[in-house]
């Protein structure tokens, strides 16, 4: 069972409180963030892109870093875990993606990875002059099969001369390639998006749901599994879920009730009219699951909240579904969540065993 780590490359991390901790994104924090996940065996760290922020009293994802630089200082200061940058299709060709990869694959060693972006939240991209219009929205996924064949093609062989209805190729060159297979991964949750990640992807990163039900995803991970299995392909499942743990589970739930006192409405008012633009969106779909449940967590993940055994208990839940190959954590104070992981939770979590044994 995988284990990674969804660093915080925005402000404040995915609490939108203003009770939560406070923190800004810098180099300096994730350095220290994925030096620890390497440290203690974890096996990939994944940095998000977000353009634009949601306001409100905590500046909820006001302040973010660009997610390939930072990908790329993080290559050359670590060794052995797998790291991943995503990518906004909408914001740079495909053929600077393929040579920033390679570039980044040689930094790396071979442990680079990128995550596809297809589009859903319009204020980031119109602010910029570059939102394609509202039919964007029912075919930003075409637009994202014809970036990622571009990619395969440059990686695999050097050139690409795709002709398609997004972009067209002319005797475009790439060198040096990768060393390795790039991995792709990607967050499709409708069905259409699952398509997508089954004829693409290697993972699938799954959005887990509610507190403390850790196999509530249940259904949607089957659904890709299903979607994998129709494309031919073997592809794992990665599920999202946020840590609030500590010693006792009062004093885990105690956090969480300061986080929610803080709750920044306003920012999520602004979140809520975003993920209700797109008129297609589908009720498994990642805009639908953000606005779905409430309280002070960014919504597109579950949380585990308790005792350090109990969290340990219910990952290990998580993890046996079927079609589950990993999970991707967020804390709440990420310092202190990814030592209380490493010291506490993964020692007790019995999916985690042998990669102990193999790290060791």
């Amino acid at each position: 069972m995988d284990i990674g780590v969804f660093i915080p490359i925005g402000n404040n991390g995915w609490l939108i409180s203003t009770t939560s901790p406070q923190y800004m994104p810098t180099f300096d924090l994730n350095k220290q963030i994925v030096l620890k996940a390497e440290q203690y065996g974890l096996d990939f760290a994944l940095s998000m892109i977000k353009l634009r922020g949601f306001g409100g009293k905590s500046e909820f994802w006001d302040h973010n870093l660009e997610s390939f630089t930072l990908m790329a200082a993080l290559a050359a200061v670590t060794k052995r875990i797998q790291l991943y940058a995503s990518v906004a299709v909408l914001t740079i060709p495909p053929a600077i993606v393929a040579r920033m990869v390679s570039t980044i694959d040689l930094i790396s060693g071979g442990r680079f990875g990128v995550n596809i972006v297809s589009g859903w939240q319009k204020a980031e991209y119109e602010q910029m002059g570059l939102w394609p219009g509202e039919e964007h929205f029912a075919k930003r996924y075409d637009y994202s099969t014809e970036y990622v064949t571009i990619l395969r093609e440059l990686w695999e062989n050097g050139v690409s001369n795709f002709k398609g209805q997004y972009f067209q190729m002319n005797d475009c060159r790439l060198s040096p390639r990768p060393q390795k297979e790039v991995k792709i991964v990607c967050a499709g949750q409708s069905p259409r998006g699952l398509e997508f990640c089954a004829a693409w992807g290697h993972y699938n990163f799954v959005a887990a749901r509610g507190i403390n039900t850790p196999t509530a995803h249940a259904a949607l991970n089957e659904m890709a599994a299903q979607a994998a299995a129709k494309a031919g392909r073997d592809v794992g499942n990665y599920i999202l879920m946020m840590v609030i743990a500590d010693e006792t589970e009062e004093a885990a739930f105690a956090k969480w009730k300061v986080y929610n006192e803080g709750t920044d409405f306003e920012a999520l008012r602004w979140l809520t009219g975003q993920t209700h633009a797109d008129p297609n969106v589908a009720q498994s779909g990642t805009a639908a699951l953000m606005s779905a449940n409430g309280g002070a967590v960014n919504f597109n993940m579950g949380t585990l909240i308790g005792s350090y055994a109990s969290v340990a208990r219910m990952l290990d839940e998580c993890a046996a579904l079927p079609a589950t190959k990993g999970i991707m954590l967020v804390f709440d104070d990420f310092l202190v969540g990814v030592d209380q992981f490493g010291q506490h939770i993964q020692p007790l979590m019995q999916c985690r065993r042998a990669k102990l044994a193999a790290v060791a």
